[in-house]
C-alpha cells in the first residue's frame, strides 16, 4: 500500500482507542470505530458479537451515525481491546463502507505507521452495489 498523504486524524484514534480500552468488556464487545462526520462530530460504537454472528463496530457506526443525523462520513478507524491498537476493517465491512461511503479515507496501521487511505484502496476492484455508484461510473466512463 503506498503512503498516503492524507494526515491521520489523531484524535479519532485516540478516541476509538480510548474506547475500546474503556467500554470493550468480555467476548460481547471487542472493538471500537470512532468515525468524523462532514460537519466535525464525532461518532463512536462498539461491536456487538453474538454467537450467531454480529456486526462489526464499523457496522454499528454507520447506524449509530445515521440515527444522529450524520449521512455522510469523512474519516474512520476501529481500535481493538486487549490494547490491540488500530485494526483494519474486515472484507464485509470494507465492502459497505465504499457502498455507503465511496470517499471515505481509513486510519489503518502500516509499516510506516498510521496512514489515512482511500476505503476503495482497501477493496480493489470491489463489487458495485450502490446504484448511485454505478451511475457515477457510467458518467466517468469515456465514450467508446
Amino acid at each position: 500500500m503506498p503512503p498516503s498523504t492524507d494526515p491521520v486524524d489523531h484524535e479519532l484514534v485516540r478516541t476509538a482507542s480510548h474506547l475500546a480500552a474503556t467500554r470493550c468488556h468480555g467476548e460481547n464487545h471487542t472493538m471500537a470505530a470512532a468515525a468524523r462526520a462532514r460537519d466535525g462530530r464525532i461518532i463512536t460504537a462498539l461491536n456487538a458479537y453474538h454467537f450467531t454472528g454480529g456486526p462489526c463496530a464499523e457496522l454499528v457506526l454507520i447506524g449509530a451515525a445515521a440515527a444522529q443525523g450524520a449521512y455522510e462520513l469523512d474519516v474512520i478507524v476501529a481500535s481493538g481491546d486487549r490494547r490491540r491498537g488500530v485494526v483494519p476493517p474486515c472484507g464485509r465491512c470494507r465492502q459497505v463502507l465504499v457502498d455507503y461511503f465511496p470517499t471515505l479515507k481509513v486510519i489503518v496501521e502500516t509499516d510506516g505507521g498510521l496512514r489515512s487511505v482511500p476505503v476503495a484502496d482497501l477493496l480493489p476492484v470491489g463489487y458495485v452495489w450502490a446504484d448511485h455508484q454505478l451511475d457515477s461510473q457510467v458518467a466517468a466512463a469515456p465514450d467508446a
